[in-house]
């Protein structure tokens, strides 16, 4: 289980560093819910509280069936893709599978480079190295392209903006099909709205009518390759063959939906739900071999969790550290003995990385006391030489959760640099760098998460840019300043409610991530049962019982060791909890893990009928 990100009160109870928000959904609603679904009053809370209105759509929400998986035929583009497929299957041609250097473009790589395995086509692979040709198309896709002997280019999560590459390639006869996720460039002066591609099979594209945009990559790669399984077979339903390729790609599709934070509603929740069920179950040497090295192999049953914290962190760090060629060829590998070894591989990678990433955030805290003043930096923009690049986008995430604020993190190489960018929710962190468009070489990517590229001399300038906007757009839309989002707590459930049953209903509702957040109570009035024990190798964190009438739970409260004194013997508590599973020797027991907790009299925010914006 990872550490909360919460921030932990001080030692005054009443200076809270976080505020708690308590929801109080609509009555009638949740009596609705918990009748026709019959279901636990909290959780048809749950539901009611994340946007859910009708009762046959939550039904659907809730069952999360593969049948209810959209044509991917109605993707853009997609018969034109399709159909330049064909004829280069049909035709022998050499394709080259372009993809990006992190977990989406990983997997996305692998779903079509198995599939044209599958197929007995003449494929071959590219990701970009970070740290020589950054993101996307450049001069070194031409390279690869011309190298192999390849007449057609398929690009997996990248590549609507790759207007210049995708123009020199088609000046060189090589066509190209765009699979991709990203929002849609400004139309260029020159190459006009978007490349010259033959398809560019992106949902999000303005002419796109697919029901639901917001798939990752990884997923689009994955609808191409449905499409053309129907399109070689001339039907709606496929042979076996390519059902078991596609049953057991979903393992993928789940890795790249969970690790690239897109919303968990519609598509993505089944991508998300199927695949998890999928990777548990593959035969795959690569993917059973990452989930040893995991230490995932013995589990029951894995949790979005184990992908985003297990899985995820280990295919990334190829590609954060340079090349992702051992994470593409692991999940590629057939051979048990090999796949264990790459997994090795990949898992000392991921050793190395934290150790640089813990070097960097060191002096990136440094750097950030600079610009403390958060009226003037409303945005934390921050640069230094020898940051590894590998590592600034979760050194951004972390300096989000400690200031509050959304932060671009710039690893400089000399005369230039490449930055990540990560924002806190209700805020886009792409449209504040919309403000330094002319400083940046280049920049894109979401709300949430974003990219750059920048000369050293245009930094200051950048964040002054950045910054301004910024306040702007806050004084535009009424507001003082970007504040941090609240610990919001769905309703009230007391330990001495909380029971194994309640928590197996609650399980319907996983997997949990973007628009889909782990539901998180509120138990009043707790009592200790047995003194607080700091625990870990550094004593930071903090375990104890609690009691609530004849209940007792078994707490772990991370990160909070230090604030163990304030737990006394006898006074009641509030507690922010989630309830979870613990399987230890084969026994699995109900647990919780505390978020926060307050001593003394409830402080809380009641947040009245107000429902979610994350909707379905």
């Amino acid at each position: 289980m990872p550490p909360s990100t919460s921030s932990p009160n001080t030692a005054d109870s009443d200076s809270l560093l976080q505020t708690w928000t308590l929801r109080h959904p609509d009555a009638a609603l949740v009596g609705q819910f918990a009748k026709r679904l019959d279901l636990a009053s909290p959780v048809a809370s749950l539901l009611a509280n994340r946007g859910h209105k009708e009762t046959e759509a939550t039904r659907i929400h809730i069952d999360a069936s593969p049948m209810r998986l959209h044509d991917p035929m109605l993707m853009p583009d997609m018969l034109l893709a399709c159909e330049r497929l064909l004829t280069a299957v049909n035709g022998g041609e050499t394709i080259l599978v372009h993809g990006d250097y992190d977990v989406d473009g990983v997997t996305g790589t692998t779903i079509l480079m198995r599939l044209f395995d599958l197929l007995g086509a003449k494929a071959e692979w590219h990701i970009p190295n970070r740290m020589t040709d950054g993101y996307s198309f450049g001069d070194h896709s031409i390279v690869k392209a011309q190298s192999c002997g390849a007449t057609l280019v398929i690009s997996v999560d990248n590549g609507t903006a790759a207007f210049e590459t995708i123009h020199k390639l088609k000046q060189l006869g090589i066509d190209t099909i765009v699979t991709d996720h990203h929002e849609p460039p400004k139309p260029d002066p020159v190459y006009g709205a978007l490349p010259c591609a033959v398809a560019i099979v992106n949902a999000k594209l303005p002419t796109s009518t697919y029901p639901f945009p917001e798939l990752c990559g990884g997923a689009v790669a994955f609808k191409l390759a449905w499409a053309f399984a129907k399109h070689i077979e001339g039907s709606d339903r496929v042979s076996s063959r390519f059902k078991a390729f596609l049953e057991d790609c979903l393992s993928y599709v789940a890795i790249a939906t969970l690790c690239d934070v897109v919303p968990l509603r519609d598509e993505n929740r089944i991508f998300a739900r199927s695949g998890i069920s999928a990777l548990g179950r593959s035969q795959n040497p690569g993917l059973k071999a990452l989930c040893k090295v995991a230490g995932l192999d013995d589990k029951p049953k894995l949790c979005a969790q184990d992908v985003t914290f297990g899985i995820g962190p280990r295919i990334n760090a190829s590609g954060r550290l340079g090349t992702a060629k051992s994470a593409v060829e692991l999940l590629l590998a057939k051979d048990e003995a090999e796949a264990t070894r790459l997994a090795q591989v990949l898992d000392e990678m991921n050793i190395e990385r934290r150790a640089i990433e813990k070097v960097v955030l060191e002096e990136a805290r440094i750097e950030a006391q600079k610009f403390t003043d958060k009226e003037r930096y409303p945005i934390l923009l921050l640069a230094g030489q020898s940051w590894h690049q590998g590592v600034v986008g979760i050194i951004a995430a972390r300096l989000t959760e400690e200031f509050g604020r959304p932060a671009i993190v710039i690893g400089l190489d000399g005369e230039e640099g490449r930055g990540s960018a990560r924002s806190i929710a209700g805020f886009s962190v792409l449209e504040a760098m919309h403000g330094a468009a002319k400083n940046f070489i280049r920049y894109g990517g979401h709300a949430a998460a974003a990219g750059c590229e920048i000369r050293e001399d245009e930094v200051d300038a950048a964040r002054e840019a950045v910054c301004d906007h910024t306040k702007r757009w806050l004084k535009e839309n009424g507001l003082d300043e970007i504040t941090a989002p609240p610990l919001v707590l769905d309703c009230e459930l007391p330990l001495n409610v909380l029971s194994d049953g309640i928590m197996h209903q609650i399980d319907k509702l996983e997997p949990y991530g973007e628009a889909n957040v782990e539901p998180l109570f509120l138990a009043s009035d707790v009592r200790l049962d047995g003194p607080p024990r700091r625990v870990g190798a550094d004593q930071s964190h903090l375990m104890v019982n609690l009691r609530q009438g004849a209940k007792v739970y078994k707490a772990i409260a991370f990160k909070m060791g230090a604030r163990a004194d304030e737990l006394l013997p006898g006074t009641p508590i509030h507690i922010a909890y989630k309830p979870m599973w613990n399987t230890f020797r084969g026994r699995t027991k109900l647990e919780i893990q505390l978020l926060d907790f307050q001593v003394g009299k409830l402080s809380i925010n009641e947040q009245e009928h107000q429902q979610s914006t994350e909707a379905p």
